[in-house]
């Protein structure tokens, strides 16, 4: 049977976004496998814009997370307040900061962030439901901060101090390389450190690809 997939976006762009070669591996891996893909993200402004170029704030820039998103999308994506989690088998999350800086604010509060409403409502309405979750990265943190309360594993590579932050939720962090890949199976959800680890992009297909055929087959 065909698996319906969600992947959320945050954007696109490494430093304000979601990031770009996490996010194609893992559409291309999605598509690989013959998955049904549906691109979500939050229908609200970044938190910030940043110049790729020069690596600093763009400022009195004003740039839109959907409309971002659906740049890497090639297209329109759905407003995650008008996803229904019930049309989805899994979800997936890839990476970058705006993982970190639109879908939570993780990048600017640690452990002591907030999760954007409507990310939390329909990653909960998944997890209640029995589906899996999939992410890559530094987005784990989402579901650490959500799903901490529950003793959730995630990794997000071998960093001492993000072992520690991450940990501060109530989660338990998993120490991982670049190729490792988490199932967290109690709690139906399955990370990997992807650039949290990665030094080149001939790094990432290895943890992506395995993410994947994991979700897909849970």
């Amino acid at each position: 049977m065909t698996k319906r997939v969600a992947v959320i976006l945050s954007g696109s762009g490494v430093y304000d976004g979601a990031e770009l070669h996490e996010s194609v591996l893992c559409l291309l891996a999605l598509d690989r496998v013959g998955a049904e893909v549906t691109v979500l993200a939050p229908n609200k402004e970044q938190a910030h814009v940043i110049n790729h170029q020069e690596g600093t704030p763009a400022d009195g820039s004003v740039r839109h997370v959907m409309e971002e998103s659906a740049r890497l999308a090639r297209g329109p994506v759905t407003a995650l307040d008008q996803a229904q989690a019930s049309d989805f088998d899994a979800v997936l999350m890839p990476g970058g900061f705006g993982a970190a800086k639109n879908l939570c604010t993780w990048a600017f509060d640690g452990a002591a962030c907030t999760v954007d409403p409507d990310v939390e409502h329909f990653l909960k309405a998944v997890h209640q439901q029995g589906s899996w979750i999939g992410a890559c990265c530094i987005a784990p943190v989402i579901l650490a901060k959500i799903f901490g309360d529950q003793g959730v594993e995630v990794t997000i590579g071998q960093g001492d101090a993000e072992h520690a932050e991450v940990e501060k939720t109530g989660a338990k962090h998993i120490k991982m390389n670049v190729n490792g890949v988490h199932r967290d199976s109690a709690r139906r959800v399955i990370t990997t450190p992807a650039y949290m680890e990665a030094q080149r992009i001939s790094e990432l297909p290895t943890g992506i690809n395995e993410l994947v055929r994991q979700l897909i087959e849970a």
